[in-house]
């Protein structure tokens, strides 16, 4: 049976993807906007025994038909590399037919691989990493807890797009508030411009289900 520990908490564009957990929790959870790990688990890296075995499991379940992995759960880029790099190699050994790996990566944990770690992970497999960008504002980033700032996040999004990962951006439409709404979406339209993700999701605050999509565990 594969195993789940917390919220199962996916992008948008992976619903038709296999999910198998990597990591457990978000190694950050301080961010203002985000509720899904503050009441837990804590963060933690599964084995690369135990998420094999789960790769396995779910072989045995659907075949040959997967064609897209995503790797939850909160921040699994914080993951080390050399682990993160063999689950991607032993999923595409395991599924011939896969197309797509990928996984959430806050800005400043894409920047700890550096640019030959990345794209070790491109090259073991790695296809995109969904970056919650928030704002491009550093008032903004600050007064919610990002952790990050405009020009870490640019730098990040760029060294990703060199190592030949696609990035998934999201920005959060009004993070900025009344008073700083039109410095959140010039300074927004800035980092997007200087990163040149090629793949971007609208995170609309108004509207819930398109923030993430939840998925029953099965």
């Amino acid at each position: 049976m594969m195993r789940y520990e917390g919220p199962i908490y996916r992008p948008p564009s992976e619903a038709e993807s296999l999910l198998i957990q990597a990591t457990v929790g978000c190694p950050h959870n301080k961010c203002t906007f985000c509720m899904v790990y503050k009441k837990g688990p804590p963060y933690r890296v599964r084995p690369v025994k135990e998420i094999c075995e789960d790769i396995e499991e779910a072989r045995n379940v659907y075949g040959d038909t997967v064609r897209s992995l995503f790797f939850p759960a909160g921040n699994t880029i914080a993951m080390p590399t050399e682990d993160l790099a063999a689950i991607c190699r032993f999923s595409k050994k395991t599924f011939p037919g896969l197309r797509r790996i990928t996984v959430y990566g806050s800005s400043q944990f894409v920047a700890k691989k550096g640019i030959a770690g990345l794209m070790n992970l491109r090259d073991a497999g790695l296809t995109r990493i969904h970056v919650g960008l928030e704002s491009g504002d550093d008032h903004t980033l600050k007064r919610v807890k990002k952790g990050t700032t405009a020009s870490e996040q640019i730098e990040a999004g760029r060294m990703a797009v060199a190592a030949g990962i696609e990035l998934s951006e999201y920005v959060i439409l009004g993070l900025g508030g009344a008073e700083r709404s039109h410095a959140h979406a010039l300074a927004t339209a800035e980092a997007i411009n200087a990163i040149e993700p090629g793949f971007s999701w609208r995170t609309l605050c108004a509207k819930p289900s398109l923030q993430a999509i939840t998925t029953p565990t099965t």
